[in-house]
């Protein structure tokens, strides 16, 4: 007899990433439940995009690109199926280096800031 499935962990997966993209208003707990899976390198990155689409001066056409492109990102359906080799990706490619190309022109030192001090707050440095 085996325990809980692989079946209920992904299917646990899918609500958690289901629950971020279907919100109209940003859970921090569900975000910071998915972060926590990823990992401090991972939710750096990450932090820095949602203070850049939270921060009031960031234009209104750059949160709704980078919204557009991390959904895109994490959603499960591609315009081209990850499973093909190579191509698979490409699209991937493209919305990331879109999203790259958006942040670094309005990132802004406050920002970063902001997005420390979350990411300290959630991965605490040291015992």
């Amino acid at each position: 007899m085996s325990g809980p499935s692989k079946t209920a962990s992904t299917a646990a997966e899918a609500t958690v990433d289901a629950t971020i993209l279907d919100s109209e208003v940003i859970d921090e707990h569900v975000l910071q439940s998915l972060l926590r899976r990823a990992g401090r390198t991972i939710a750096a990155p990450a932090l820095e995009a949602l203070e850049l689409i939270l921060d009031a001066s960031t234009p209104a056409p750059v949160r709704m690109t980078m919204v557009a492109a991390l959904s895109y990102l994490l959603m499960p359906a591609d315009l081209i199926p990850d499973l093909i080799p190579i191509a698979g990706f490409s699209d991937d490619l493209v919305a990331l280096t879109a999203l790259i190309g958006i942040w670094n022109n309005h990132i802004t030192p406050e920002i970063r800031s902001r997005a420390r001090r979350r990411l300290d707050h959630w991965f605490p440095v040291g015992p």
